[in-house]
């Protein structure tokens, strides 16, 4: 499958591009051409099994390595600057370590100052900073009492402090109940938004990535297999059944008009009680069927006929899906 350029909808600028990244380890390719574009306020998912080749992807691209070829862009900025590039990026490791004995306030104002800031500027810093996070209540707590959630919104405060363009967050909700990662997931996406902030998510959550990333690329083997928005990714996982619930009384009619539509192979009412009604494609002439379009036409004709639509998707139809499949095929 071909690599997407997951242009931003509004098009904005592109903060991160990578250029054929490749990473050799001796005879073993560790990477073999990664490329892709990220524009402003957008999330990116970034996924693959074991092995896949995300962690060295991801040491490249916050320059804890360089590349065996290829190269990358940070607002314009190349990856042969790395120290510039350091500046622009902001990184919450999966491991973060953190001062036990130290307050939130003085460990964002200590890195506030490695940023260049003076004292003053990076102490009313790290106090917004807290607040954004939700933690200007326990800013004067030392980290050592703080929850591993507390945790995981300091690491993302600390990730802020120099107002990057580009952050890198690595398994960010690992450890934490569902209420914990539902609230910090929903900081991630306000970050993107009010900051116009593009991030790399990495998570083997695909459920996370699916609810909160605009775009996603999937690697294998040290290549990438799937690449584009979330919606272009899991549509490519494909089903050939889709399922639609109508109101109960319509669900005989809905049945006879979705019938007449082309590109629909059957349908019957799998539950009278709930108004299901299952659907099946054919195959067109030219291969497979053009599930965008059949899905389309069957909104249309159910319109058409009146009858209102509870709900509708394809079975199966989720990143998972398409996950399984590539890195499947990729292997095989």
């Amino acid at each position: 499958m071909g690599v997407s350029s997951l242009e931003p909808a509004d098009g904005s600028t592109f903060l991160l591009q990578a250029h054929d990244l490749q990473m050799s380890y001796g005879p073993r390719r560790a990477l073999r051409g990664l490329s892709f574009s990220l524009g402003a306020g957008r999330i990116l998912g970034f996924l693959g099994p074991n092995g896949a080749g995300k962690t060295t992807a991801i040491r490249i691209l916050t320059t804890v390595l360089e590349p065996t070829a290829g190269h990358f862009e940070v607002g314009g900025i190349r990856s042969d600057e790395p120290d510039r590039i350091r500046g622009r990026i902001g990184v919450l490791p999966e491991n973060l370590g953190f001062p036990r004995h130290m307050t939130g306030l003085e460990y964002l104002t200590y890195f506030g100052e490695l940023f260049g800031l003076a004292q003053s500027a990076a102490r009313e810093r790290a106090i917004g900073l807290l607040d954004d996070v939700g933690l200007a209540q326990r800013g004067t707590s030392r980290i050592g009492s703080y929850s591993h959630g507390m945790r995981q919104r300091l690491g993302i405060a600390r990730a802020l402090v120099n107002e990057p363009l580009v952050i890198f967050l690595d398994e960010p909700t690992l450890g934490l109940d569902p209420r914990g990662q539902q609230e910090l997931l929903a900081l991630i996406r306000r970050v993107a938004s009010e900051r116009g902030a593009s991030i790399v998510l990495c998570s083997h959550s695909l459920p996370e990535i699916e609810g909160i990333c605009d775009d996603v690329v999937i690697l294998n083997l040290g290549q990438v297999v799937a690449a584009g928005t979330v919606a272009e990714v899991i549509d490519q996982a494909g089903s050939e059944v889709l399922h639609v619930r109508v109101d109960p009384a319509s669900a005989e009619r809905a049945r006879d008009a979705l019938l007449a539509v082309v590109g629909v192979a059957d349908a019957s009412v799998s539950d009278a009680l709930t108004g299901r009604v299952v659907i099946r494609l054919g195959e067109a002439a030219d291969g497979p069927p053009d599930r965008p379009g059949i899905r389309d036409a069957v909104l249309a004709a159910l319109v058409a006929a009146e009858i209102p639509v509870i709900s509708f998707g394809y079975t199966g139809n989720r990143l998972q899906d398409l996950f399984l499949q590539v890195t499947d095929e990729a292997i095989s």
